[in-house]
């Protein structure tokens, strides 16, 4: 851990989170019509209240295993925290000029587990749907933590058991449709590929800094 104490500035650039968070909230209205981009499988999904664990989980993964990455490989953590705030902001733009919406079901019966949908719901907007960004946040961590060596095998299996429950949760609590997944795992993709193999990130010693080279 003392050989990280030099790294623990990038760190900071985690506080680019809550202000992506904050452009997400900003835009999660319906100022203009909303498409649904419901197809007949997406009508063949039941709604299963169970599935909003991992949907929760989610916010606990994604900082979790961005800490994890910068502890074990400081530029694949910059890389994959590169990756997630170019793919928002490419959302963002979507969201603005190609407004979406998920209509939710009506939310019958007790428990813990309609009473955590019910939070979901009233604190996120049924809009901002295409693509998700709850899958390509999910799914930039499952890429990047492929190019983490020397980890345990427990994060070589728990990152994309978790990640997939995580994904396809989205389509089980209706906050999404199939269109919105996988128009998340191609966009994720795609920069992944930008960022992961054309860009260069060098985390110098002492003195020197990071830069990015084409």
């Amino acid at each position: 851990m003392k050989n990280k104490i030099k790294d623990l500035p990038y760190l900071l650039f985690l506080l680019v989170m809550p202000v992506l968070g904050l452009i997400y909230k900003i835009l999660n209205n319906n100022p203009r019509e909303a498409v649904i981009l419901s197809t007949d499988l997406d009508d063949k999904i039941p709604f299963l209240p169970v599935f909003i664990i991992p949907y929760i989980i989610w916010y606990a993964f994604i900082l979790g295993y961005l800490v994890y990455f910068w502890y074990k490989d400081t530029r694949v953590y910059l890389k994959t925290l590169t990756l997630i705030v170019i793919g928002e902001l490419v959302c963002f733009v979507i969201y603005f000029f190609f407004q979406t919406t998920v209509p939710r079901p009506n939310l019958v019966g007790n428990g813990v587990l309609i009473e955590l949908v019910g939070m979901i719901y009233s604190h996120d907007q049924p809009y901002n749907a295409f693509p998700s960004i709850h899958v390509l946040t999910t799914f930039a961590i499952i890429l990047g933590n492929i190019n983490i060596r020397n980890k345990h095998i427990i994060h070589s299996i728990f990152v994309p058991v978790m990640g997939s429950l995580i994904i396809i949760s989205t389509l089980f609590v209706k906050q999404h449709y199939i269109l919105d997944m996988f128009a998340s795992m191609f966009l994720t993709s795609f920069i992944y590929g930008i960022v992961f193999e054309l860009f260069e990130f060098k985390v110098a010693e002492k003195s020197d800094t990071v830069y990015v080279k084409d």
